[in-house]
């Protein structure tokens, strides 16, 4: 368990879908922000991530609860450009927005990705009414556990004990493998 709060950095991306004007995290202070991180070719994004992202973002209302997808590639990046993810997007009909991860030159993992040290995809990241990171997961998490900790947050604004960014997540593959829990670097 990790109690020290963690100011959630911005993020650093190279476009937007589902919206006009960039989202900035210091902007959105006094909602609850949830930040999943996925790949359209994620098997674990796709069957569980971006539904429970869907759900979350169908539930509760914009003012208190910003859903943000980020499209973080680290791997197959010749494929899953804009214009796929663009493609992708519309045949899932997501409408929360999505920011596109920015690629770091010479490396896999992008940047936001690499900031928030996701461990894969999907990873969920909680991040309070005042900016400080909550809960930083990979893997699946229970519907019921996300609603449980996103409700406490918002009647509270406190109370959530972090989970420790080296979790892990029981059951998932092996480093370099993926299955339909996630897909990990």
């Amino acid at each position: 368990m990790n109690n020290k709060l963690t100011l959630a950095p911005e993020l650093e991306v190279t476009d937007w879908l589902n919206r006009d004007a960039p989202l900035k995290l210091s902007e959105l202070r006094g909602k609850v922000v949830v930040l999943h991180a996925f790949q359209m070719l994620c098997p674990g994004c796709v069957i569980h991530g971006i539904p429970q992202a869907t759900l979350i973002h169908e539930l509760y209302n914009n003012n208190e609860v910003q859903v943000i997808g980020l499209h973080s590639v680290f791997e197959h990046h010749a494929v899953m450009n804009k214009d796929a993810l663009s493609v992708f997007v519309n045949e899932y009909r997501l409408q929360f927005p999505i920011a596109i991860d920015k690629p770091t030159t010479g490396k896999d993992i992008p940047v936001t990705m690499e900031k928030y040290q996701l461990r894969g995809t999907p990873s969920l990241v909680l991040i309070d009414q005042d900016g400080n990171i909550r809960l930083n997961h990979f893997g699946r998490l229970n519907d019921m556990q996300v609603g449980n900790y996103i409700g406490r947050l918002l009647s509270t604004g406190s109370n959530i004990n972090d989970i420790n960014r080296n979790n892990s997540s029981k059951g998932g593959p092996e480093i370099g493998k993926y299955d339909t829990n996630g897909c990990i670097i």
